[in-house]
């Protein structure tokens, strides 16, 4: 029995699970259930207790916070049976906390992701796969396409979650070109960009922020990066010590201490289990009411045993059903399989099955839906209509056919539809896009990528394009939702393509996407694709110029001010005489990093001539609007209340007037700022409310953690301590998500020193560590509805009121049912929810109410 073995115990045994049922549901003696119920702590920390030394303690320290994250510094001493001074325990206590604060996931529920359809069989794998990881910390599970691993591993990480206090994450790489990005995509599903310094490599940044964590990693689709796949999962090993990595691939990965699990096709059950099973299910979703009977129970399992169990071949087979029965789809493959197994022999069963269907699916397909297949295989990601016509069509398949092909495709489960804010959108199982690509000619290969990175550019620059105005959102949108197609062409052009037009076509967009960083692109990784395209071949002078000036823009914004310094001088030295906007750019982004630098002085007369420039060469209003922000900052803090407020009003009145979303919430942040710094704390918090609420639709970590700081400083500073040691404390976390807090600049540091103090004597230092604890571990989700769900409402009367604040409204429905002496499945039939979601809800509450066990939940209830 391991740590987290112990921690699922417990957890079932406090929903009200039996002994017996729980050693039945994760595959265990009666004993050892007993034995963890008589543990009053996970067995590595019992056996540590026994003989605990002070440079052993963190490790528990943490896990008493992870259960607990109220509990006194005395009574984690008192758990840990810890034998030295207390000033040391306090201090180590302290530095687990701050941890947490800048380890904190700082946008976005990471979660799972959804499925279309319904989960059959395997319960005998899911209950190894669970021993397994009981013992390895690294398990594979491995096997030929169309077996169904992504599947069973989702399933293995949405069962097991409660065994893992710190989360599970699923990560997808099929959309990974490159093994260079394999970390930054962890990082991406972490909601994490970096947690220290902006030099910190995203290897780096991970290990500090999973070297303690009790988390299940699930690395989807490893195959064609399984080199790098094996270099970061051995290194997460290594350095990390609780963390336990799932990964599905075609191949193992071959590193030390892999467990690998080979997953088999589904059984031909005589009872209809397993392989018929899954046939019913997807059969009655082509004909409605389909099930096994007597009538059709033996050509079901006929055609299971041609496909050899393969969910995937079965899942496409049972497309055929809307013209061919039951009977006639076995008479067909038998004769089909028999026809394959003559002409590839050299091909292993199960390979043949899976062909079979794949080709037979192909087969069926015309022309045109077959030339779609192949050309729909080069997106990385997700793509919509627009992006198929742009990047699919020609003479030999024109515009006007797209959408009877798309939907000819998604009958024959060749594509996926999913809806994403209202549109639809479409993506390909990997097995079936490799087949498409395999399909497709070396010439025409080329030709899909240079049409891809010409779409994936235009959407930059479309961006950019209507950065000020009222199609903001919808051009940031499109740019945040192919984040995957951007990486595939990006990272084409940069590695492989050979192409000068391509590299000048890459470096225009990258040149012109001053804001690529707001649209969901990670900070990090625009300063990535930035950079390389610096050392790209024929990239000219003006291109070259306008990358550095944005790329001095980023690293600012990251608090990296030498970096920033040298490419403020190059792109100057380039952009002089050649480019005025680019080379006035630049002086704006050198005004900007002084600022942060703190030579205030220096800083206005550059944001001043750099505003003059733009006035006389055009600048654009974007600029204009960016520049009179930073003025409106820099004005602030140095105290000269009125003309930073007009700085912020002209960019507030102005972006109102054309329908921006963007700017106006930075300027309504601003105006925020000028009504804190007049002593106006209700108005500031009431403008900082509005800022976030007018920008939460952005993929802008930088503008929301500014917010978040705001609202925090204006709830201290009118009393609020509770509320603003919660806000602060995920502002906290924010921060540490895009590097140096609040850009490094030490008197912006200096006003969040003093709200910190402000609000910490008006709550006492013990509430104020609860509630900072509470808000560092507050996804953006979490403090987006701990703030609009309740807006700025005074503070909570009772500690109990705080941590009921922490709540969503289902969570506190479910909360007050738990209170009434409910069991789960009562509570489900009472919502009409599944007892597993019930089980997640219960799961949450307990953790942000900070209790152990759901008998505890009224007291908090009732007190509040």
């Amino acid at each position: 029995m391991n740590a987290d073995e112990w921690a699922q115990i417990r957890r079932c045994h406090d929903d009200g699970e039996s002994i017996k049922g729980i050693a039945a549901r994760l595959g265990m003696s009666r004993n050892t259930v007993r034995r963890a119920l008589s543990l009053p702590s996970p067995p590595d920390d019992h056996r540590r207790h026994r003989g605990s030394v002070a440079d052993d303690a963190d490790r528990a320290i943490r896990d008493v916070i992870a259960r607990e994250p109220e509990v006194t510094i005395a009574e984690i001493g008192r758990r840990i049976d810890w034998q030295h001074s207390r000033t040391l325990l306090a201090r180590k206590v302290r530095d687990v906390r701050a941890e947490n604060a800048v380890g904190a996931v700082a946008s976005g529920s990471p979660g799972l992701p959804g499925q279309t359809t319904s989960f059959v069989g395997r319960r005998r794998e899911l209950r190894e796969l669970r021993c397994l990881l009981g013992e390895s910390r690294l398990v594979s599970v491995v096997g030929p396409g169309g077996i169904g691993k992504s599947r069973v591993a989702l399933q293995a990480a949405e069962e097991f979650r409660r065994a893992f206090p710190d989360g599970v994450r699923f990560v997808e790489f099929a959309s990974v070109r490159s093994a260079d990005l394999l970390s930054q995509t962890v990082c991406d599903a972490l909601a994490l960009e970096t947690r220290a310094a902006s030099d910190v490599s995203a290897d780096d940044a991970l290990i500090a922020y999973l070297r303690d964590r009790r988390m299940l990693l699930v690395l989807d689709n490893c195959e064609h990066v399984v080199d790098g796949a094996a270099e970061l999962a051995a290194r997460l090993l290594e350095q990390t010590g609780r963390l336990r990595i799932l990964v599905t691939s075609r191949e193992l990965l071959a590193v030390p201490g892999e467990n690998v699990f080979h997953l088999q096709p589904l059984p031909m059950a005589a009872d209809g289990a397993g392989a018929p099973e899954l046939f019913a299910r997807r059969a009655s979703a082509v004909l409605s009411g389909f099930e096994l009977d007597e009538q059709n129970v033996e050509a079901v399992q006929r055609i299971c045993e041609r496909l050899d169990g393969l969910p995937l071949a079965i899942e496409l087979a049972c497309t055929r059903l809307s013209v061919l029965s039951v009977h006639d789809l076995a008479d067909y493959l038998d004769r089909r399989m028999s026809l394959l197994g003559v002409t590839s022999r050299d091909l292993a069963p199960r390979h043949r099955s899976l062909q079979a269907t794949v080709d037979w699916s192909y087969e069926l397909c015309t022309t045109r839906e077959q030339l779609l297949w192949q050309r729909a295989a080069i997106f990385a990601g997700g793509f919509d209509l627009d992006a198929v016509e742009a990047v699919c069509t020609d003479d030999a398949l024109p515009a006007e056919d797209v959408l009877d092909c798309v939907s000819a495709l998604v009958a024959k489960s060749v594509l996926i539809g999913e809806s994403s804010d209202g549109r639809m959108r479409f993506r390909m199982l990997e097995t079936i896009r490799q087949y498409g690509w395999g399909k497709t000619p070396r010439h025409e290969q080329h030709r899909l990528h240079a049409r891809l990175l010409d779409c994936c550019t235009r959407m930059i620059v479309d961006s950019d394009e209507h950065w000020y105005g009222p199609d903001q959102l919808a051009k940031a949108t499109v740019v945040g939702s192919n984040r995957g197609n951007i990486r595939a062409a990006l990272h084409w052009v940069m590695t492989t393509s050979g192409d000068p037009d391509a590299v000048a076509v890459a470096a225009e967009a990258l040149g012109s996407a001053r804001f690529l960083w707001a649209c969901g692109i990670s900070i990090r990784e625009h300063r990535m694709w930035l950079t390389q395209a610096l050392e790209l071949d024929g990239v000219d002078a003006r291109a070259k110029g306008r990358i550095l000036s944005v790329l001095a823009l980023v690293q600012t914004l990251q608090g990296d001010r030498d970096a920033a310094e040298y490419s403020v001088l190059r792109a100057r030295e380039i952009s002089a005489g050649l480019d005025p906007v680019t080379d006035a750019f630049a002086q704006h982004t050198a005004g900007l990093r002084e600022f942060f630098a703190g030579d205030v002085g220096q800083a206005r007369v550059l944001l001043d001539e750099a505003e003059t420039r733009y006035r006389v060469i055009g600048g654009g209003p974007a600029l204009l609007a960016t520049l009179q922000v930073h003025r409106g900052m820099l004005l602030s803090v140095t105290q000269d209340v009125d003309a930073a407020e007009a700085a912020f009003t002209e960019v507030h009145d102005g972006s109102a007037a054309i329908g921006e979303r963007w700017f106006h919430a930075y300027a309504t942040y601003g105006l925020g700022l000028v009504a804190l710094l007049r002593g106006e704390e209700d108005a500031a918090a009431e403008l900082a409310t509005e800022a976030l609420s007018g920008h939460r639709d952005f993929g802008d970590v930088v503008g929301t953690t500014l917010m978040t700081d705001l609202l925090g400083w204006a709830l201290a500073a009118r009393g609020d301590g509770r509320r603003a040691a919660v806000v602060l404390g995920a502002a906290s976390a924010m921060w540490g998500s895009v590097g140096r807090q609040l850009y490094g600049s030490e008197r912006w540091n200096a006003m969040r020193t003093k709200a910190l103090d402000d609000a910490r004597r008006h709550c006492g230092e013990g509430v104020f560590d609860r509630a900072w604890t509470a808000g560092t571990a507050m996804s953006a989700a979490d403090l987006d509805e701990f703030l609009f769900d309740r807006q700025v409402s005074p503070a909570p009367d009772t500690d109990d009121d705080l941590r009921l604040a922490g709540l969503s409204p289902r969570e506190r429905e479910v909360a007050d049912l738990v209170a009434a002496g409910m069991t789960n499945r009562e509570i489900a039939e009472r919502l009409v929810l599944s007892t597993r979601t019930v089980e997640g809800h219960v799961e949450h509450l307990l953790g942000k109410l900070g209790l152990t066990r759901r008998t505890e939940v009224s007291a908090v209830v009732g007190a509040a």
